[in-house]
């Protein structure tokens, strides 16, 4: 592999792009054997719900339990990755996505959107496959953990809800 310094071909960005197309629809789909087929044998996820987890088997328990324990949560959803930052390092890329998630609520017939957030992942090429190496996913459950490098005064001293005229 190249130094560090250097640009990933564009096939190999649209293979890494594809990697994410295959981890949403295989998560939508509820296919474990698709979401494991995305991983290295040694990757890892950090996830909000059930913190880190190493290896194809505690990723394959994990997903079952998100899928299994809360009945009507993952019918309808769909995990959508976009603005991708490809950078090369070390054996692999480095690759940093915004994601949203899209809910169709099956019980209320209802659409929603469920969560965004960023990713930080870790992808590297084996046997002529990118994979998953690490995935972190940074979901944006409170204002400390939108990734923002602006000035803090972009805050709001306080929360803006109900100011509205009457």
């Amino acid at each position: 592999m190249s130094d560090s310094g250097s640009k990933l071909s564009v096939e190999d960005r649209l293979d890494i792009q594809e990697l994410f197309a295959k981890y949403a629809w295989s998560i939508d789909m509820g296919d474990i054997d698709g979401i494991v087929a995305c991983f290295a044998e040694d990757g890892s996820l950090d996830h909000l719900w059930q913190g880190k987890l190493q290896g194809k088997e505690k990723l394959r328990k994990a997903f079952e339990e998100l899928w299994y324990d809360r009945p009507s949560w993952w019918i309808g959803r769909q995990h959508l990755a976009n603005h991708f930052l490809i950078t090369r390092e070390g054996e692999g890329a480095r690759v940093k996505a915004f994601f949203s998630i899209l809910q169709y609520n099956v019980d209320y017939r209802t659409n929603f959107v469920f969560g965004i957030g960023n990713w930080d992942n870790f992808c590297v090429k084996r046997n002529g496959t990118w994979l998953f190496k690490s995935m972190y996913i940074n979901a944006w459950t409170s204002p400390e953990k939108v990734p923002w490098v602006g000035e803090k005064r972009a805050y709001s001293p306080q929360p803006m809800v109900n100011t509205l005229p009457k």
